[in-house]
């Protein structure tokens, strides 16, 4: 069984900044991409940022140059801080990670979702 909890949402002001976890447990063998989608009301889920195990990283364009993304594979957990936060960043924010357990494989990778975190920044 694999889970994926986020934690470090809130509420916070335009201009201010919050960092966003994940951390991946269970029995896992070997995990690919992390990344950070987001969801707004009434809006389809988006990507937000992504990184690989050797640590190249991807962005949406909305959010570069304000948001790192960074992940610590020893404790199987990645990072999200997001600076300058601006109203149109408020969103449910999901962690995804597809993952290799114990059980299937190190050739098997499966895409696991975290249940999300809410992320409102008022004006």
């Amino acid at each position: 069984q694999v889970q994926l909890v986020e934690s470090g949402g809130g509420l916070v002001q335009a201009g201010g900044s919050l960092r966003l976890s994940c951390a991946a447990s269970g029995s896992i063998f070997s995990i690919n991409v992390m990344g950070w989608y987001r969801q707004a009301p009434g809006k389809q889920r988006e990507l937000v940022a992504a990184i690989v195990g050797g640590g190249n990283t991807n962005y949406a364009d909305s959010v570069k140059g304000r948001f790192t993304i960074s992940r610590d594979n020893a404790k199987n957990t990645a990072y999200l801080q997001m600076n300058s936060l601006k109203p149109e960043d408020t969103a449910v924010y999901y962690c995804n990670a597809d993952i290799a357990t114990v059980v299937r494989g190190p050739h098997y990778y499966v895409r696991y979702w975290g249940q999300g975190t809410q992320v409102t920044v008022s004006s």
